[in-house]
């Protein structure tokens, strides 16, 4: 039989002599059995894959100047079936600590809320919150223990103690790995490909590099460097290249180049980000995610963990945040048809 630990309630009634049936009863009814097997880690392996669930999100968290950024989409499946579009998977641990879902619902949900119970049973006992590392690690041995049994978590434990801010991604196998940017989930290689997305020494030197070479082919009065800022910053109102002759093939080139160089290297994750810039960027890698992983979708929400707790700083629809990068121009109209009145 394996039962919880009751040690520090054992009852002195046993030493006079007597029973006590209260704590009998306490004591025996969380209690089950266990399997009659030597191999006890191969134990339902083959009946897990039997019934192994498809699953599929997207959730991020990374570190920054500013605390901890994390972000996870809202879409549950069950297969190739959506089941729901707003589901929640950033799970509130403390005012100071968060939690991402990725795997079975209904195990993280659980032992996120069984994480939240013992964090605070510790803040009570030693006056004091517990640290990421500690609450990271007490979940981590709590799914060492059921390995094996057919858990499903892939969970990121983010927050703020007394050394500043923390992030660990523990799994069901009890697993654990300290990091400063983590994504779980179907859609993660998307996330990571925003996250990662090129160097800005290498942006610059190339971008320097284009329009520098463009001003040597053609005087600054013919061509229009780029002014403001778009989605792709293009050298030209109306997404022209240039107005440099067609045969100009070298210039048409730099000109394509330092239009879609800005789009591959705008969004990318840097440690002296800003608390907006971060929110973007974390917003921007759910959206791209849940644009090119079906399971992955509804609602990309942010939150930020800093020195005074976390904040929810938005919850946007994916498809409205679609329009929003993508804008969509409305044609000219070349020709509009209108009634002719019959004599």
């Amino acid at each position: 039989m394996m039962k919880i630990d009751f040690s520090g309630l054992e009852p002195r009634a046993p030493l006079r002599g007597e029973s006590s049936e209260l704590f009998d009863g306490i004591s025996n009814s969380p209690s089950f059995h266990l399997p009659n097997t030597a191999n006890f880690d191969g134990f339902q392996k083959e009946a897990i894959q039997m019934v192994k669930p498809a699953k599929g999100t997207t959730t991020l968290a990374f570190i920054f100047k500013g605390g901890v950024m994390v972000a996870a989409d809202s879409r549950a499946s069950m297969g190739g079936y959506i089941s729901s579009q707003s589901v929640k998977k950033i799970i509130e641990i403390n005012p100071y600590m968060l939690g991402t879902m990725a795997g079975g619902a209904a195990d993280c949900q659980f032992w996120h809320r069984n994480l939240g119970i013992k964090c605070r049973l510790h803040e009570l006992a030693n006056k004091r919150r517990i640290s990421v590392t500690g609450a990271s690690k007490l979940l981590a041995n709590i799914l060492y223990s059921y390995r094996g049994m057919g858990l499903s978590v892939g969970t990121m434990i983010a927050g703020w103690d007394e050394k500043g801010p923390g992030l660990y991604y523990v799994d069901s196998e009890g697993g654990r790995l300290k990091g400063n940017r983590f994504s779980v989930g179907s859609g993660s290689p998307y996330a990571y490909g925003v996250l990662d997305n090129g160097h800005h020494n290498t942006r610059s030197f190339v971008y320097g590099l284009c329009i520098l070479k463009c001003k040597r082919l053609h005087s600054r009065d013919q061509m229009h460097l780029p002014v403001g800022h778009t989605r792709f910053q293009c050298l030209l109102k109306e997404r022209k290249l240039c107005s440099a002759p067609k045969e100009t093939t070298e210039l048409c080139v730099l000109s394509l180049i330092l239009i879609f160089l800005p789009m591959l290297f705008h969004s990318r994750y840097r440690y002296d980000l800003s608390v907006e810039e971060a929110a973007e960027l974390a917003r921007r890698a759910i959206y791209h995610a849940t644009f090119r992983d079906g399971a992955s979708g509804g609602v990309a929400s942010v939150y930020h963990v800093g020195p005074n707790g976390w904040k929810k700083l938005s919850g946007d629809d994916v498809g409205e945040l679609h329009y929003h990068y993508y804008p969509v121009e409305v044609a000219a109209v070349e020709q509009e048809m209108t009634e002719v009145p019959v004599a």
